[in-house]
């Protein structure tokens, strides 16, 4: 649909198009042509629910646009393609999330390459998109950015609803350069100077375009006074180092405020990308509460069990990182619930236990 030909046909007669490409069929950037194609689309495979008549594929979630009203629930298999991961890029088995739930016992005997924190930092700036890979610092903040306006400007000129691009672009590099931050839409629209209804109609297309994603609440009976507002993490660290002008020596400085935040956001998201094909299957949350208590990720698997996540940028774990899931360990102890293992990622090289099945992992066991 990026053809203008195309998209005229799609959208002045979906159905004589629909005719004209057959089936088996590819139809690439399909939210571009809007609801007229995806109604013609439902009412055929209404008539026949022969499977694989059609691939439909786009930059965007495009079944969750404002401006398609129609899912085809039930008539199609979704599959979202994230970023590579670090397993894919550089080799590795990519199998934490099953490890995990096996216990602590199946982490600590991995036996992953340890990588230095510097290479940390430069995997997380180079992220997960193919061609920035071998791009120099320089010429790779160009190519983030000119991504992220092409991507943004594309879904502008196709929603009606989209009438300033400057504010959805500034919202875009604020969200990145505050990743891992709690969505609460009147302070977004304070920090951005717009009205609270632009900030709530805009956010969701930067979710939409997979700039960012949205990391739920977690909570159950022992957690009942959870602040359940979601955390927005970008889905891929590039971004905001690029926005920001980081690379790994910048990153590498004592106290540089957007480390931490950056290796959060890497490590969820490489647990969320082997979500998608681990054996086990598990949601992924964050918790927060009143009283202070936060867990940067809460894996739940589909019979309840529990794994929990804390994200350090240093490179020595110690017990007290994992303070905060002791405490919801024991809660869930309490409740009879099946805590299964606490982990703490860092930057270092060590592999320890910190506590009753609690232990510290190299941020490189994600993958190797």
């Amino acid at each position: 649909m990026d053809q203008e030909e195309d998209l005229s046909a799609a959208r002045s007669d979906p159905a004589l198009f629909l005719d004209s490409l057959g089936t088996p069929a590819v139809i690439d950037e399909i939210q571009r042509a809007g609801d007229p194609l995806i109604l013609a689309l439902k009412q055929r495979l209404d008539r026949s629910q022969r499977a694989g008549q059609y691939i439909l594929t786009g930059s965007t979630n495009f079944l969750t646009a404002p401006t398609i009203s129609e899912s085809l629930a039930g008539r199609i298999d979704i599959v979202t393609l994230w970023p590579l991961s670090v397993g894919e890029l550089h080799g590795g088995d990519d199998a934490f999330v099953d490890r995990a739930f096996r216990g602590p016992g199946a982490l600590l005997d991995h036996r992953g390459s340890a990588i230095s924190r510097s290479e940390y930092l430069d995997i997380l700036c180079r992220g997960g998109y193919p061609e920035p890979q071998r791009l120099a610092d320089r010429p790779r903040h160009r190519w983030f950015e000119r991504y992220l306006e092409t991507v943004l400007r594309r879904e502008v000129e196709s929603a009606s609803d989209l009438r300033r691009f400057d504010a959805l672009l500034a919202m875009a590099r604020l969200l990145a350069a505050t990743t891992g931050s709690e969505l609460v839409v009147s302070r977004l629209a304070h920090d951005l100077g717009i009205d609270r209804g632009t900030a709530e109609a805009y956010e969701p297309w930067l979710e939409t375009t997979f700039l960012v994603h949205r990391l739920p609440a977690w909570s159950r009976k022992v957690a009942s006074k959870t602040v359940r507002r979601p955390k927005l993490h970008v889905t891929d660290t590039g971004f905001p180092a690029a926005i920001m002008g980081k690379n790994a020596n910048a990153l590498a400085r004592p106290n540089d405020p957007l480390v931490g935040p950056l290796v959060e956001s890497f490590a969820i998201a490489e647990v969320a990308k082997q979500l998608t094909w681990a054996e086990t299957s598990a949601r992924l949350h964050h918790l927060r509460e009143p009283d202070g208590l936060e867990v940067d990720g809460v894996l739940e698997s589909a019979d309840g069990r529990v794994v929990t996540l804390e994200v350090k940028a240093s490179t020595v774990p110690r017990a007290e990182d994992a303070g905060p899931m002791m405490a919801l360990r024991d809660r869930l102890d309490r409740a009879g619930s099946d805590f299964v293992a606490g982990v703490v990622l860092h930057t270092g090289d060590r592999r320890v236990t910190l506590s009753d099945r609690m232990v510290g992992l190299p941020l490189a066991d994600l993958w190797t």
